[in-house]
């Protein structure tokens, strides 16, 4: 893990979203290097899927602090986003399931191409996956770039829990986090959960943090 230093993957809810904070795997480089590329895009538009807690919207800020964006959420927009959008040459969507506005999206597709800006889109899954009412907005989708950020390999899984216990300041031994890595969900909802139980037995309850508190937790969420 000669690399912990440099990159950390930070969970959605964190607030420092800067570049540094990032950590680089196989899981999500495809994601990663697109956000880097920019403004260098094959397309005006990409798209990067993944699960709730996966780092979407780490790299989504990431991309707004580089490009000095504008960003919205889904269950934000209405026809007033226009007067937005065309302030601004780069454009974020974060959770883009949660709007059901899909002749303002199909219209926001059309201005990015017409005003040769970009835009980010942020989904669970990718969005020429999603089924559309609107024949025009299914085939929109489908010009994109995609990448999607995938589960957690062992050394993102490392980076993540070892992240979350310095956070905290909780002091944990290698060998603990390699256990952990052993029986955990390749999953980020499960990850979160567990630093979740963590929290509260830590805080909440006072309890140490060793082998036997990881067992009990482990057991306790089915992992």
């Amino acid at each position: 893990m000669s690399e912990l230093n440099q990159l950390l993957l930070d969970f959605d809810y964190k607030t420092n979203f800067n570049e540094h904070d990032f950590y680089l795997s196989k899981s999500n480089s495809s994601a990663f290097n697109l956000i880097y590329r920019w403004p260098d895009w094959d397309k005006r538009i990409v798209n990067i899927s993944g699960e709730k807690f996966s780092g979407k919207s780490h790299l989504a800020n990431i991309f707004k602090l580089k490009s000095k964006a504008f960003l919205i959420k889904g269950n934000e927009i209405d026809n007033s986003i226009f007067k937005s959008i065309k302030l601004y040459e780069s454009i974020i969507i974060d959770d883009f399931e949660e709007c059901n506005e899909e002749e303002i999206l199909y219209s926001i597709f059309n201005l990015i191409d017409q005003d040769s800006k970009y835009l980010l889109i942020n989904s669970l899954k990718p969005i020429n996956e999603i089924k559309y009412r609107l024949p025009d907005l299914t085939s929109r989708s489908k010009n994109c770039l995609y990448a999607e950020i995938e589960n957690p390999d062992d050394e993102l899984l490392f980076a993540i829990i070892l992240k979350n216990f310095s956070d905290r300041q909780i002091k944990i031994e290698k060998k603990i986090i390699n256990f952990i890595i052993s029986r955990i969900d390749r999953s980020y909802r499960k990850i979160d959960e567990f630093i979740y139980k963590i929290d509260e037995l830590s805080l909440k309850k006072k309890k140490p943090i060793n082998l036997k508190t990881i067992k009990e937790i482990l057991e306790i969420e089915k992992i």
